[in-house]
């Protein structure tokens, strides 16, 4: 394949999850009643929370940011998919794509981010509870907030950074309906091992301590909580807890699927065209 300089690609085309024309409306439906779903949900979360007094503590401050940092997460990727279907055009721009993949690593790190923070929360919470509010006094809790997002932009501008000086050849396909970093790597033709590296080493370091972290916090409180003599404070403990667990579950899980499904999707293409050449 030829190979162009990056300041010559006007454009990247997204292949988006199927190639059969009859199943884009089913996609536009259930993506566009997925997006709306989100929005409201998240949106009803930052109300309850802002308005409701009883809900001014830590935990629902980090919830309130993680529903706001969820709808931006959500909003830069999806309206741009849904476009896509209606107009029939699966192209963006080389500036576009770039944007696109800062945008999903700033949000999709904020979220990493917050929920460690939150799972430190529920530790204290139920482990510590005489210091509780000593740790996690109102004085700490911006601040979290600003240095997780700081990480996260630092994160981004490191990977787009890097994917910059990179050369990109005549085939310009990204089997996937959003502009993924590992993807745009895959199609330069200049050396990606400087690349390749910092993805896995600053994805171990970025997504792993704060799982560990994750993990780490929720093997002490259920050591705590099956240590607890009543039923009705072991109840009270998995309920303060049970509602982040279902999200970082959510978040990690959704996180797996996007990349197995990239995965299958490279391969299968990749088959389909080996077979027809």
């Amino acid at each position: 394949m030829a190979t162009v300089n990056q300041t010559g690609v006007s454009e990247f085309l997204l292949l988006g999850l199927t190639d059969d024309p009859a199943l884009q409306s089913l996609i536009f439906s259930i993506f566009l009643s997925m997006y709306l779903i989100t929005i409201l949900g998240n949106l009803l979360i930052i109300l309850a929370v802002s308005f409701d007094s009883h809900l001014h503590t830590p935990m629902y401050f980090f919830l309130s940011n993680l529903s706001f940092n969820d709808i931006c997460l959500i909003t830069s990727t999806i309206p741009k998919m849904l476009v896509n279907i209606l107009r029939q055009d699966q192209s963006i721009t080389y500036t576009g794509c770039f944007f696109w993949v800062c945008f999903v690593l700033v949000f999709g790190g904020l979220d990493n981010c917050l929920l460690a923070v939150m799972a430190y929360d529920c530790y204290v919470a139920i482990c510590h509870p005489l210091i509780y509010t000593v740790v996690m006094n109102p004085h700490l809790h911006v601040p979290l907030v600003l240095l997780s997002l700081v990480i996260s932009i630092v994160h981004a501008l490191l990977h787009n950074l890097m994917v910059l000086r990179l050369s990109f050849c005549t085939d310009l396909e990204i089997p996937h309906f959003f502009c993924e970093l590992a993807q745009i790597i895959k199609l330069a033709c200049s050396d990606t091992l400087i690349n390749n590296v910092l993805v896995y080493l600053v994805a171990g370091l970025f997504a792993g301590v704060p799982l560990f972290g994750i993990i780490f916090s929720y093997i002490h409180i259920v050591s705590s909580v099956l240590r607890m003599p009543s039923s009705e404070g072991k109840h009270k403990a998995f309920s303060t807890c049970g509602s982040h667990l279902s999200v970082v579950s959510l978040f990690y899980g959704t996180g797996f699927g996007v990349y197995i499904s990239s995965v299958v999707t490279d391969s299968s293409r990749k088959s389909l065209k080996q077979w027809l050449q």
